[in-house]
């Protein structure tokens, strides 16, 4: 059986900060199946690692700055979010700098890893979508998932409201 987990992270006390725990919080008043792991990441850092361990995919999420001006639900995989973390570790290093170092110290196949993120003030709207998405990745085949890559253009993160309003 593929293991697959969901991994909120972030600072439930900052608002700014809030949306992984936010997320986390709705994920786990749905009742999910048992196959996926929802896990409260907090401000863990470098502890995630145990996490990858076992794992086939998982989905991080995160609040995300610089990417939409108007705030919304994107979606990176790893590669795309480690290419926005600093290069120097500090106590504000976050998801970004974990995703970089992460080849480097986990030993094994790495899994699938996303990052659903949320950018501008996590409201219940954007909760609701960041955890629809999430459990919409997580639950996909082990595969090449072609409809992702429109959620990204170009590397970047897009906003999934935008996907819908060009395919309506």
């Amino acid at each position: 059986m593929q293991k697959k987990r969901i991994i909120c992270v972030g600072n439930r006390y900052r608002p700014e900060d809030s949306a992984g725990p936010m997320v986390y919080d709705q994920l786990v008043s749905d009742r999910l199946s048992g196959d996926i792991e929802v896990i409260d990441g907090g401000l863990a850092g470098l502890n995630l690692l145990r996490f990858m361990h076992g794992a086939d995919r998982v989905v991080f999420i995160d609040a995300v700055n610089g990417f939409r001006p108007f705030g919304g639900v994107i979606l990176l995989d790893a590669q795309d979010a480690s290419r926005h973390a600093d290069t120097i570790f500090g106590h504000n290093a976050g998801l970004a700098y974990f995703l970089r170092v992460l080849p480097e110290v986990h030993d094994g196949k790495l899994p699938e890893i996303f990052v659903v993120g949320i950018e501008g003030t996590p409201d219940s709207d954007k909760i609701l979508e960041a955890a629809e998405v999430s459990l919409k990745i997580a639950t996909q085949p082990l595969a090449p998932l072609p409809a992702l890559r429109a959620y990204r253009p170009e590397g970047r993160g897009l906003m999934l409201g935008e996907r819908a309003a060009r395919n309506g």
